[in-house]
């Protein structure tokens, strides 16, 4: 009953959208049911929405703060198996997932994490960047201009 009544108020759009958003931003995916969707979809979508409305201003914000604490060098290396200073700082909820996509879109590199952790959270977070990449639309120029502009 609850999906019929939410064809009837949103377009086939904006229904992805609404599911990716609560996939997305709730705190265990996999264990995301229906009634949690009820009673905090909503919520959880209008969030997303402005967060991706201004995704440009969320990166530059997120990347200023990483690279004034942080070299590049620092961020991608992997030193004995240990998770890369990226992810950790992903980890602690200081870079949205959205940033993640971002720079791996510039970067690629989670090709090079895949191949040198064999980690189950970093294959989890890996397999969440794969399957939001294609929901956000990135053009990548912009946010290298972005970055560019920031670390040089």
């Amino acid at each position: 009953m609850w999906f019929e009544k939410m064809s009837r108020q949103k377009t086939d759009e904006e229904i992805v959208s609404f599911f990716v958003a609560n996939f997305v931003l709730c705190n265990d995916p996999e264990s995301l049911w229906i009634g949690e969707i009820i009673n905090e979809g909503e919520k959880r979508f209008s969030l997303w929405k402005k967060r991706t409305q201004s995704l440009s201003y969320v990166f530059k914000e997120e990347i200023e703060k990483l690279f004034s604490e942080n070299s590049m060098e620092d961020l991608f290396t992997i030193k004995n198996g240990s998770h890369p200073r990226l992810l950790k700082i992903f980890l602690q909820g200081n870079l949205s997932l959205e940033t993640m996509v971002i720079l791996d879109s510039i970067f690629g590199y989670r090709k090079n994490f895949d191949k040198k952790l064999d980690d189950p959270i970093w294959k989890f977070v890996s397999m969440r960047i794969a399957k939001y990449f294609p929901f956000i639309h990135i053009d990548v120029f912009k946010y290298k201009k972005i970055l560019k502009e920031i670390v040089l």
